[in-house]
């Protein structure tokens, strides 16, 4: 059974309680009964019937939403480490991909600061700027 809490006459995901004016529930009338005053005219229920599919198209988006979260959060996640069958270099490759990536990123922007300081010593040394 579920806690409950103090003060709170509704659970999570649900919507508070209609306060009515009046009687607790709403009489229902049929027939002759009804009197002309009570009864709705057809912009009015043309005015409900717009705000109750409203309504429903609003709960039916969070319902999907919530749906989508769960099956988000159900699905296993991609990066985890599957233990296969073969050799140790094999599994090696697929652990250390982005090592390999990382020293190649590296060894590119090593060998271009170095062009760009042996360019840097030929302008100094054609110019004749390196001599006193």
């Amino acid at each position: 059974m579920a806690k409950r809490v103090r003060g709170s006459s509704t659970r999570p995901g649900q919507r508070a309680r209609l306060q009515r004016r009046g009687s607790a529930a709403p009489q229902p009338t049929t027939g002759p009964s009804r009197s002309p005053s009570t009864s709705l005219t057809a912009a009015e229920e043309a005015r409900a019937a717009e705000l109750e599919a409203e309504i429903l198209a609003s709960e039916r988006a969070a319902e999907t939403n919530i749906t989508r979260a769960r099956e988000r959060s159900r699905r296993p996640v991609e990066t985890e480490i599957r233990v296969r069958s073969g050799s140790i270099a094999e599994r090696a490759s697929h652990e250390y991909a982005y090592v390999a990536r990382d020293v190649r990123k590296i060894a590119v922007i090593g060998g271009s600061l170095i062009a760009l300081l042996f360019a840097i010593w030929i302008v100094v040394q054609a110019s004749g700027a390196g001599q006193l």
